[in-house]
């Protein structure tokens, strides 16, 4: 397993052959959907190198099962499915193989698996949901990282989306645009989500010089909430008013039943109310017309991140531990036909 005076590693497989590292584990452990003239490419480069997976032999050598628990208290799957699969994406470079647990929002349930990964002596622990809620830390014997879903526990690390920042890129979109005029629509006012992107739409919008029209509108994140609010901004155009020119939404769910229920009542999208949503949800976004311009979370780097800050922690010695607190991941605009006719 050497190659001029040094070990073969995974990656140095992956170059040769032409493939990923992620495409090197899977066709040696034959797993994953590859082609078969390309799983048998990667494993005559890995015979030709010397390179031999001896997993048990350096998990004893170094006191590690390399093996690392998903643990999401999601019961759909939306937004921690996209988590997960960035850090199952990162730890397998680092031929780390992964358990995957689902809580359900259950509490029983998610003890239930606590015990079962660690009598498994798991390396570390990746927690995740479907909200930006922060919860309760755990009480394990292993490095925890929390993505998505922060914990409570100041000094856990946690990985979470930055909304502020999506907001703030909604609102210099829109002003680049010429709109002055903007309406609100949310979720559930008690939601973590709905507070930080209501507080940055205000902020960004005063700093830009535009109007927040009326009060912020909180419902349900659901379309018959969304068509509701719908009516309620069409309200604040009546005639002889300064009419509201855009709607930000909270979700593109809520987005998708705003620009339905204007079109029903004869507004043009975007021309004379742009739309915009928020999460980048393919189901969402794909069946509007328009399609909507929204902030993508960037959720798979979010996964990514949480799981290299969990190989810092399992790499790290006692006396070097990496620092705990918050990391915000940087969002992403995405500009459709909703705000921009023709698009």
């Amino acid at each position: 397993m050497k190659q001029d005076g040094r070990t073969v590693r995974i990656v140095d497989v992956a170059r040769v052959a032409g493939v990923s590292p992620g495409t090197v584990s899977k066709a040696l452990n034959d797993s994953g959907s590859l082609r078969p003239a390309t799983r048998e490419r990667v494993r005559a480069v890995a015979e030709q190198l010397g390179f031999v997976s001896d997993a048990g032999a350096r998990a004893l050598s170094m006191r590690r099962t390399f093996i690392v628990g998903l643990l999401s208290t999601d019961d759909v799957g939306r937004f921690s499915l996209p988590v997960m699969l960035g850090a199952e994406n990162a730890l397998t470079v680092g031929e780390i193989s992964t358990l995957l647990a689902t809580a359900r929002r259950d509490s029983v349930r998610e003890q239930h698996h606590l015990r079962s990964l660690i009598a498994r002596r798991v390396d570390g622990i990746i927690v995740t949901g479907k909200a930006t809620d922060a919860r309760q830390p755990l009480r394990v014997p292993v490095p925890v990282v929390y993505a998505l879903t922060p914990s409570a526990g100041p000094d856990d690390m946690s990985v979470v989306p930055d909304d502020a920042a999506g907001m703030r890129l909604i609102v210099d979109h829109l002003r680049t645009l010429g709109h002055r005029r903007v309406a609100h629509v949310g979720g559930r006012a008690d939601r973590h989500a709905s507070r930080v992107r209501l507080e940055s739409l205000r902020a960004a919008l005063a700093a830009a010089g535009m109007e927040l029209v009326g009060p912020p509108l909180f419902g349900e994140w659901s379309e018959p909430w969304g068509r509701q609010a719908a009516d309620l901004v069409l309200r604040e155009t009546a005639p002889g008013a300064l009419p509201v020119t855009a709607v930000v939404c909270a979700s593109d769910q809520l987005a998708r039943a705003v620009g339905d229920r204007l079109r029903e009542r004869g507004v043009r999208v975007p021309h004379d109310i742009a739309v915009t949503g928020y999460d980048n949800w393919d189901v969402m976004w794909e069946a509007s017309r328009p399609q909507l311009t929204t902030v993508d979370m960037e959720l798979e780097t979010i996964g990514r991140r949480a799981a290299e800050r969990l190989l810092a922690a399992i790499t790290a010695g006692p006396d070097d531990a990496p620092p705990g607190g918050v990391e915000l991941v940087p969002p992403r605009l995405v500009v459709r036909g909703s705000t921009i006719a023709g698009d």
